[in-house]
């Protein structure tokens, strides 16, 4: 077997060696970090078939080609294979398949004249025998080599980048998605130093997220809004809390509520309750017929704000929901607890979408302990932030968003003592799911 050791710098240029020199077929056997670089060990797909024994069942030469290890290109979703890269590699067989695995062999070469399509369904009818437990197998050792290939390119981005490399971490520390990271720090100058590189980071997503202002306020322009969202996340008392404070400015007469929520035993009482000491109407709409009369009824009222059932995001009720308000003039706001993680966040704001969300609203900013997945999801999905809830009190506890305080709670370094705090080569393990954009960031220079 002709096994050839590639030395160079960074994992980069070792590959690009190995291409060169063994084409874009090579197999990966080894890498390891050397002082001063990168050794590589690899060897040409057409030397793959020393690698595995010979056995009297596979062909009569006693040798497997390599042809039946290494599968074609998939070209339809039904293949079961995977793209052959220089990324890929192989183990020893030291144990027999089990007696019910077909042999392994490879695709016959079609006759001299064969018509394309022929030699397309050939191909295919030899990639169907490689058996899925090795192309599973093969799947697993290709993402192990990812991920050391991105531990590769974490080291090397640490060593030309290090300003970039420590807001990577310290932006995954606080909870941002790796994704958002690598997005906000592609253009990120080279030349600035730690403190400016941060602001620089900060004022970017501070761009990038949609707020209303005082005089963008609903409770002053008007008109009918729906809060939804999931179960425990405050609708109830954020309507509350809107509604003193239209109150307070315009007049109980000026104001109406309406609850859709008629499944939950007394669920419309508690709103009933805010509404009488308010002095402020509550309507009942158990169907989409019903809300329609209601807010025909409440045509001239200068705001109506509506409360509805919690549910799970998941929930098939959800899209009852949706279709309650999709032919009114209801603007709906979502409201996202800031207590919530990431990928909760993004189902909810999924599910949701199909209401043409105006915007959301914050709560529980109180009890998280960072802001960054709430407010990464919001940047992300452009949604509007309309207010942030951070508490009971009505209406004390209903703000307007103040980004640059917001932004200063989700870019919080955590403390050196805490268990959530990656190390060494962590932020690297984290984004290895996300390699090929760590690498393409990382190889961005100058």
């Amino acid at each position: 077997m002709n096994v050839r050791k590639f030395i160079a710098a960074t994992a980069r240029d070792a590959l690009r060696k190995v291409r060169e020199t063994l084409g874009p077929d090579a197999i990966i056997l080894s890498n390891r970090g050397i002082p001063g670089g990168v050794e590589i060990m690899a060897v040409a797909a057409r030397d793959m078939e020393m690698i595995v024994p010979p056995r009297d069942s596979l062909q009569p030469s006693g040798r497997v080609d390599a042809a039946a290890m290494v599968a074609p290109e998939p070209r339809s979703a039904d293949d079961r294979t995977v793209p052959r890269s220089a990324g890929a590699a192989p183990r020893r067989h030291e144990r027999s398949p089990p007696a019910d695995v077909p042999p392994l062999t490879a695709p016959a070469r079609p006759p001299a004249g064969s018509s394309p399509a022929d030699e397309a369904s050939s191909t295919a009818a030899g990639a169907a025998v490689v058996p899925a437990a090795v192309m599973e197998e093969i799947r697993s050792l290709r993402r192990i080599v990812e991920r050391q290939l991105a531990g590769f390119a974490w080291g090397e981005v640490a060593r030309s980048e290090p300003v970039k490399t420590e807001i990577l971490r310290q932006m995954l520390d606080a909870g941002f998605s790796p994704r958002f990271a690598r997005e906000l720090l592609a253009e990120l100058p080279r030349e600035l130093d730690a403190a400016p590189a941060l602001a620089w980071v900060r004022g970017r997503a501070e761009r990038g997220m949609l707020t209303i202002d005082g005089e963008t306020d609903i409770v002053d322009q008007g008109g009918i809004y729906a809060l939804v969202g999931p179960t425990g996340v405050g609708k109830t008392t954020t309507a509350a809390k809107l509604a003193a404070r239209c109150v307070l400015r315009h007049g109980a007469r000026k104001l109406a509520l309406v609850t859709t929520d008629g499944y939950r035993i007394g669920a419309h009482e508690q709103l009933r309750i805010y509404g009488r000491i308010l002095g402020v109407p509550v309507h009942l709409a158990r169907d989409a017929k019903d809300l329609r009369a209601t807010l025909h009824d409440l045509r001239h009222t200068h705001m109506v704000l509506i409360d509805t059932m919690g549910m799970s995001q998941r929930d098939r009720m959800v899209g009852e929901q949706v279709a309650m308000f999709r032919d009114s003039d209801v603007r709906t706001l979502l409201l996202l607890a800031a207590t919530g993680r990431g990928d909760t966040l993004d189902d909810v704001v999924r599910v949701y979408s199909d209401l043409g969300l105006a915007g959301c609203v914050l709560t529980k900013v109180d009890e998280a302990a960072s802001l960054a997945s709430s407010l990464d999801v919001l940047i992300r999905h452009e949604l509007r932030l309309y207010y942030v809830s951070n508490g009971q009190r009505v209406p004390e506890d209903l703000h307007l968003p103040n980004r640059p305080y917001l932004l200063h709670r989700a870019f919080k370094d955590l403390p050196e003592t805490s268990p959530h705090r990656l190390a060494g080569v962590e932020p690297s393990l984290m984004m290895a799911g996300g390699s090929e954009g760590m690498l393409s960031a990382g190889g961005q220079r100058g």
